[in-house]
């Protein structure tokens, strides 16, 4: 399986034609990892919520979802200090990075 395209600037990756905000790569190791596994384990919580059909449960899952990605740096605000808008979830054929993406899947496989 190849990995999915990173933008040239870093900050999203491309899966199937859509924009999704990479982590804050100034998180230290450490810490990124602390947050990744939160993430996972919050992941399996709704999983779990949603085979037994427990909504609250699932509710609290996926707030502790949405916090894990806030503090990867992959929802709420954005990690870079330009100024550039967040695109998170946009079509990428919709952005500054269409040609770049048109390239992308026109260059032959390797």
């Amino acid at each position: 399986m190849k990995p999915p395209l990173t933008t040239p600037d870093g900050r999203y990756i491309g899966v199937r034609g859509r924009l999704w905000r990479k982590s804050n790569p100034a998180l230290p190791p450490d810490e990124r990892q602390m947050r990744v596994d939160a993430l996972m384990q919050a992941r399996r919580a709704v999983r779990t919520a949603m085979a037994e059909g427990d909504a609250t449960r699932l509710a609290h899952a996926r707030a502790e979802v949405d916090a894990a990605k806030v503090a990867l740096g992959e929802r709420g605000p954005v990690w870079w200090n330009d100024g550039a808008p967040d695109l998170n979830r946009y079509m990428i054929r919709n952005t500054d990075y269409a040609e770049w993406y048109a390239r992308c899947r026109l260059a032959p496989e390797t």
